[in-house]
């Protein structure tokens, strides 16, 4: 299992849900083999929550 993940270079997308206004928002860096990096957009330099891709696929299946 891997534990580990260079951020460093990662690309950041907000969903197109969240608007212009900022406001209570995440972040996912796209990219990553078998995982999805999440964060809180108002916080950049804060922790990272970093999901399994079917965890992630749950998630977001779960918001539909």
């Amino acid at each position: 299992m891997e534990t580990s993940h260079d951020l460093a270079a990662a690309q950041w997308r907000k969903s197109s849900y969240s608007g212009p206004n900022g406001g209570d928002c995440v972040e996912v860096a796209d990219g990553c083999a078998a995982s999805v990096p999440v964060r809180d957009s108002k916080n950049p330099a804060g922790p990272v929550l970093v999901l399994g891709t079917a965890a992630w696929q749950a998630f977001v299946d779960g918001l539909r």
